[in-house]
């Protein structure tokens, strides 16, 4: 099986240099349904799924492959182009579909999951065979020996993200940041800055790289 050697690849939902956090302008105001954080000068792109609050992150130009210019700072992942990757189930390092013949590759570092629980519920977007052992080398969490999840299906679940409230000043401030996803329809997601779309998976089988390669090797 071919796989990606590309020099000076970086996967796609990694956040550059450049691509920086936008300045807080956030508001609580009350809604119908109770509080709900806004940003002052919100649009339509500011919620891009489900009425949810997305953080904004600045975004760099592309270079000649369309792909995100400048230096990766490797430990983040750009917000936005989490959340369009893992909402379209696309691959994480070269965002073409990452679906396989026999379902979909998700990474997890080695110490990340229990592969004995029923459920996991991930923040880490797919990859596609071809770049599967090129994520595993290049994201520093997954330690180049990543427990690798081939799952059948990969519902949406939720956000994860950090939570506002007003303090007694009237002054928006941070009440919490979860260590938890929260599931959509949670009654804390009206004042929850989102900023990584979580899936969960519940039918799958854990497997090695090697196990993985083998199983997709094309057929002879």
């Amino acid at each position: 099986m071919r796989l990606s050697a590309e020099p000076g690849l970086v996967p796609y939902i990694t956040q550059r240099l450049g691509e920086e956090a936008a300045p807080a302008n956030l508001i609580i105001q009350r809604h119908s349904s109770g509080p709900r954080l806004y940003y002052r000068d919100e649009d339509p792109r500011d919620r891009p799924m489900r009425g949810i609050l997305w953080a904004r992150c600045g975004f760099n130009r592309v270079d000649g492959r369309g792909k995100p210019a400048g230096v990766p700072q490797w430990k983040f992942m750009h917000p936005y182009r989490q959340m369009l990757t893992m909402q379209s189930l696309r691959c994480q390092v070269c965002a073409e579909q990452a679906r396989t013949r026999l379902g979909f590759i998700f990474l997890a570092g080695p110490e990340d999951e229990d592969p004995e629980q029923p459920t996991i519920y991930t923040n880490q977007p797919p990859v596609c065979v071809k770049h599967a052992r090129a994520a595993a080398a290049l994201c520093p969490h997954l330690e180049k020996n990543p427990m690798v999840l081939l799952a059948r299906s990969a519902p949406l679940y939720g956000v994860h993200g950090t939570l506002y409230g007003v303090n007694a000043q009237g002054e928006v401030h941070v009440v919490a940041s979860p260590g938890h996803p929260l599931p959509f329809g949670h009654p804390n997601i009206p004042t929850l800055l989102a900023s990584q779309l979580i899936r969960r998976l519940s039918s799958f089988r854990v497997l090695d790289m090697e196990e993985l390669l083998q199983e997709l090797e094309p057929a002879v």
